[in-house]
This record gives structure tokens, C-alpha cells and sequence, in this order.
């Protein structure tokens, strides 16, 4: 679990105490997963979070109209090692993809990584992601490779995003 459960994210997205506003910016960490060959991405990736995990990688909530914070956490959504959340926004995967499987020497892999990503909610308005980092820039951590020939997977040592040892925190 993050550190904002199911009903304190819904709390954080009612009405903003300070000026009454439904509409809310969430920055959270998200599970995306992209296609690559020889090493560049393929395309910018599909999100591939449910509900549960969406909950647990916010780490910022804040009202639209008047800039109030309802929620604010600096830890890493998912280790929670205290304050690690700034580093990871500023510093690369410690994760390298492979221009080709290690295994196989095929040229295709599926990576999933950690994003860190910008919605947008409100009445009417279905949350939408924006990821405001892609795999190879800085806030982009990859967390399992996967060659799409062979059985071969490989998965980032300690916390995928922020690096710690762990102990690492089941997900929803």
C-alpha cells in the first residue's frame, strides 16, 4: 500500500478546502510498458496500471484553480524510502536496455519501467496520463526487461525507481 489509501485519495479529490474546486493535478509514478528494437524505443508505450496501482504511485495532489496541496509525499511510491522520490525525478534508470536479448541476440525486447506522469482530473473528465519522462530520460525507470523471442526476463536490482536495497513492498 502507498502512503495514500483508496479513501484518502478520495478525500484528496472532493471539493479543495481552500477554494471549493473539483479539479485536481495528480503526479504519480505509473507502470508503462514499451516495445524496443536494438535498443530504441518503438513506439511512446501503453500504460498497463489498474486502479489500485495508480492510487499507490500518487505522490501529489493539488487543486487546479488555487494551487492548495491536499497531498504531498516525498518518499519512493514504491519502496517508501524516505525522501528518495526528488533524486528519482532528476536521475536516469540504473536498468540499461540491451541493443539485442542477451540470451537469444534477438533485436526485439518489452521493457516495463516506472513514469513518472501528470493527470488531470474532474467531473466529466477521465483520468488520462501524461508521462512527463520516456524510457532513456531522466525519471524513466525501467524494472523488467523481456525478449519477445525467447523466455528470457531480467528485473532492476533493489527498487526500480530510486535504487534502495528494498525491503521492496508488495504491489496492489
Amino acid at each position: 500500500m502507498g502512503h495514500l489509501d483508496e479513501a484518502g485519495f478520495t478525500r484528496a479529490l472532493g471539493p479543495c478546502a481552500s477554494c471549493g474546486s473539483t479539479v485536481h493535478q495528480l503526479d504519480a509514478y505509473l507502470d508503462r510498458q514499451i516495445s524496443m528494437m536494438l535498443g530504441d524505443a518503438n513506439d511512446e508505450g501503453r500504460w498497463v496500471h489498474d486502479g489500485e496501482k495508480f492510487v499507490d504511485g500518487t505522490f501529489r495532489i493539488a487543486c487546479v484553480a488555487c494551487k492548495q496541496v491536499g497531498f504531498e509525499h516525498a518518499a519512493c511510491p514504491r519502496c517508501h524510502h524516505d525522501d528518495a522520490l526528488p533524486g528519482a525525478l532528476t536521475t536516469r534508470s540504473r536498468t540499461a536496455v540491451p541493443k539485442r536479448c542477451p540470451a537469444c541476440n534477438d533485436t526485439e525486447l518489452t521493457i516495463t519501467g516506472f513514469a513518472p506522469a501528470t493527470v488531470r482530473t474532474g467531473v466529466g473528465r477521465p483520468p488520462a496520463p501524461t508521462p512527463r519522462a520516456l524510457v532513456g530520460e531522466p525519471g524513466f525507470h525501467v524494472a523488467v526487461l523481456a525478449c519477445d523471442a525467447c523466455d528470457w526476463v531480467a528485473v532492476a536490482d533493489g527498487c526500480p525507481i530510486c535504487g534502495s536495497a528494498g525491503p521492496l513492498r508488495e504491489r496492489p
